[in-house]
């Protein structure tokens, strides 16, 4: 890959590495040390932090905005105006929505435009994954360090820490920041066999117990 300037100021970003098929709008802004492989499109405004790796044959929509060292892997779709926030990653194929009432005509028949319609946004927030070929239904918001497994649908808010599976996604069980599975301990105490963190479950919401 070669290096290219794409900072909005149009100031050099020499660590910055874009595949040459890569198309790149002069108005999106790539932070340093981020990558970016062949056939990815980062459309006009879109911000993308330190450290990330984009994919091959990615979507990032017009202003979209990733935080510092997220992964979005291969022929993910990442539609205008999702959020992603510091260390998120999307699996391969993974598409975020932006369109409650899809059409492609207005009821009269013509043809609709960016005028016919609002957008709405994915949100995915610190450390969360959303696992291969998975589809975010906009508006929803992945909370911190959750996890969506692969092929999943999502069409509500994900709590912290939630692991969701299925069509829709539904939580069955919670997951710390290593992205393991809890082990349910005491009463309303679950820990991560990895690290050893220990969370407490208080309705349908997780939460770190002190160390």
């Amino acid at each position: 890959m070669t290096a290219v300037s794409v900072a909005v100021d149009d100031h050099a970003a020499p660590s910055v590495r874009v595949a040459a098929s890569a198309a790149i709008d002069p108005t999106s802004a790539i932070g340093d040390d981020s990558a970016v492989w062949h056939l990815t499109q980062v459309r006009e405004h879109a911000m993308i932090g330190r450290e990330c790796i984009i994919g091959r044959n990615v979507y990032i929509g017009p202003g979209v905005v990733l935080g510092d060292r997220c992964k979005v892997q291969n022929n993910a779709l990442v539609y205008e105006p999702a959020h992603l926030e510091d260390g998120v990653f999307i699996g391969p194929g993974v598409i975020l929505t932006n369109d409650e009432f899809p059409r492609a005509v207005n009821p009269d028949g013509t043809l609709k435009s960016a005028d016919d319609w609002t957008a709405v946004g994915v949100t995915v927030r610190q450390g969360a994954s959303v696992g291969a070929r998975a589809v975010c239904v906009a508006p929803v918001v992945i909370g911190e360090w959750a996890l969506v497994a692969a092929g999943a649908v999502v069409t509500k808010d994900v709590a912290a820490h939630a692991l969701v599976v299925g069509v829709p996604a539904r939580r069955v069980g919670w997951v710390g920041r290593a992205g393991v599975p809890l082990v349910e301990g005491p009463t309303d105490i679950w820990v991560c066999p990895r690290t050893g963190e220990r969370y407490r479950s208080v309705g349908e919401s997780l939460v770190e117990e002190p160390t």
